[in-house]
Parts: C-alpha cells; structure tokens; sequence
C-alpha cells in the first residue's frame, strides 16, 4: 500500500472556536432491557444496552415481513393493486388484526398498510402465503434474508411476532433491518408515518406515541407481547441526519415513547455526521500499467459519512492510500485502496477506495513499455 496523498476535510467543516472542546455526557438511563442507537448515515453506534442479547421482537417481527414484500414488489412478483383471497388461517390469526373478510380479496397495497399502521397479523399471513406458498415457507425466507443483511442472532419462526421458541432477534439486528428498509426501500418507508388507516370501514391509530408528539420521527414500528414487554423501533430525522432507536422489554406504551425519545434526542443532539464525500465521483487519479489508459479515477460506491461528537467535525483528517501498482486490467468497483478518517491523529473510520471505471489491458507494446518501467523502478 502506497500513500497518496493527505486530503484535509477540517476547512470544509470548520466551526466556530468555542466548538473545539466537546461535551458528550453518557448515554442516558433507560427503562428496558435493551437498547441500540444508530446514525443511519454513518452505521455508527452511539450508544447501546445489551444489544445482542436474545430478546423477543414481538410485533418488530413485521419489519422482516414488510421487507420481503416490498422486495416481492420491486421483482415484479407482486402488484400493488393485485388482490389476495384470504385464507382461514389468516382470517383467524390471533392477536392484532385488520379485519380481514376471507369472503373479499384484499389489495397488496392495503395489506401492507394494514401490517404497518394497523399491525394486522391477518395481513402478515395474507401476504406471506402469497409470497411464499405457506407463512412456514416464508419464515424460512425470513430468516435466510436477515443472514443476508448480516443479522447474525436471529431466527424467525412466523411472520406476526407471536411469541415461539426459536423465534428470536437482537436489538443490534433490529437495527440492522430497520436502516436496511430504510434505505432500499424509501418509496415505501413514507407508510410508516401514517397516522391511521381504514379498512372494512374500521379505522385504527398507529401505536406509535412519537408520531403524534414529534415532528422529527417519522416511523417505524411498535411491538408488544406479554413475555416480550412494549418494543418499539423509532426513526427521526434532523438537518440532514437520521437516527434509529430501538428499545425492548419496557413495562407501557407510554414507556417505549418516553425511552425511545430520550435515547433519539440524545444521539441527534451530541453527535453529528458530515457527508465527507460523494459515492461516484472521483476524489483522485492514480497511475496504471499495462492498460489501455494510463491514470484511473478512483473514489467511493457510496457517499461517505463519519459521525464524530458535536464540534469535531472541523477536525477530521483524511489520508488516501493506494495499492501500488495498479496492474491492468482493472475492474469498475475493485478495491484499489483505502481512506482513513483521523480525528487527533486518532483513526475513526476506514473505507475501501475503488476504481470508478474499468480499464482493460493495453496493447502488446504498451504493456512490454510498463513491464520495463516496473522492473526499472520508474
């Protein structure tokens, strides 16, 4: 690995003087039995309780069912519009509901807002059997897609978040699957601040108590069983920054809201994440042998973020390095080195540097002419 060059980010971020010496005090006390906060832009935990200790997700399961569905609909192997028969099983799933008549087809799109706003577990079933054939089948793919997103202690049993044996989660893997909806699927995560819907003439509030207190949060998703206590996984946003909360094992629904609140204000306040540079566009050249060109750009598959405490930001540090030499060919989005992010001669974040294009080799000339500058060191 061969240093580049040193890219300095403090002037672009710099701050006023009495921002220099932060003040970050702890993460605050909450009543639950466990919790995990996140920035959404930078993945950085800012602070946690237990967070991969096995809890039961309750409701917070439907996370994984609507994540399915909305992959089912961007593969085309569901239509917004295309209706659904209804099955007994469905019809009489316990617990939560959004009344379903097994007698009228239901729309996908207002079962994925009954399973939302309403929690309808009837919607889970619905939509898990047409997914998957049956909702066993589909618990299967749950649990595969969770692995996937690097959701390492969960296991899913069904797709409601009835309490089971092996059905099982983390607060770190709730997470994980909260941000994952988020960010592929943004045209549907505007359902998950709705405030109420309606269907077969019967209207019910979304449970989450932050929707209607905050008008920062926008989603995601309450849960609540007698052994899994009141969940709740919160969302908010704030000059161009996103945290995710998740709290388990509180004793009320007022509780959730009141813990999930602090723990979000918390990271919103004493924390922020500047955007370091943008994914695609190239923040340097390299050079290349043996290929068809000579100098490759070379930059980030997605914009760069780094979370720092509240009057840092001014002081970060960048470092570019590269793998030399770059021997052609060379593929778009292989990894040609690394940026590391410092802060007080501190690294707090590296990430992987890759070519914005593809080069193929050069002519049998050009590549014995590169051959001879390598073997002569020039």
């Amino acid at each position: 690995m061969k240093k580049l060059t040193s890219l300095l980010v403090a002037a672009t971020f710099a701050l006023p003087a009495f921002a220099s010496v932060p003040f970050v005090p702890p993460a605050p006390q909450i009543a639950g039995k466990a919790y995990y906060l996140i920035d959404f832009h930078s993945g950085e935990t800012l602070a946690s309780l237990s967070p991969d200790e096995r809890v039961e997700p309750a409701s917070l399961t439907k996370l994984m069912t609507a994540y399915l569905t909305f992959k089912a609909l961007k593969e085309g192997r569901l239509k917004p519009e295309q209706t659904l028969l209804v099955s007994q099983k469905g019809w009489k799933t316990e617990g939560s509901r959004m009344f379903l008549d097994p007698k009228v087809p239901a729309k996908v799109d207002d079962l994925i807002k009954g399973m939302i706003v309403q929690s309808g577990n009837d919607a889970c079933v619905t939509l898990s059997e047409a997914i998957a054939g049956s909702e066993e089948v589909f618990a299967q793919l749950m649990t595969a897609e969770a692995k996937r997103l690097g959701m390492k202690n969960t296991n899913f049993q069904n797709s409601t978040g009835l309490p089971g044996d092996a059905h099982y989660t983390t607060a770190h893997d709730l997470g994980i699957l909260a941000a994952a909806i988020i960010r592929d699927f943004p045209q549907y995560y505007q359902i998950y601040s709705m405030k109420s819907f309606t269907y077969n003439g019967i209207t019910q509030p979304n449970r989450n108590l932050l929707l209607y207190r905050d008008p920062n949060v926008d989603g995601m998703k309450t849960g609540f069983t007698n052994s899994a206590g009141y969940n709740l996984i919160a969302s908010s946003h704030r000059d161009g920054r996103r945290v995710v909360s998740v709290v388990v094992g509180t004793a009320s629904p007022e509780a959730r809201a009141v813990e999930s609140s602090k723990l979000l204000n918390y990271g919103l306040q004493f924390f922020e994440t500047p955007k370091l540079y943008a994914a695609n566009k190239a923040v340097s050249e390299v050079p290349v042998y043996k290929g068809s060109e000579s100098k490759l750009g070379v930059g980030f598959n997605q914009d760069v973020y780094v979370t720092v405490a509240r009057g840092q930001a001014g002081k970060l540090k960048a470092d570019l390095s590269t793998m030399q030499p770059v021997i052609a060919p060379v593929k778009k989005g292989q990894v040609v080195g690394k940026l590391t992010v410092s802060l007080d001669g501190k690294p707090v974040r590296e990430v992987p540097v890759v070519a914005l294009t593809a080069i193929e080799e050069g002519g049998f000339f050009s590549r014995l002419w590169d051959s001879i500058k390598l073997w002569l060191g020039w």
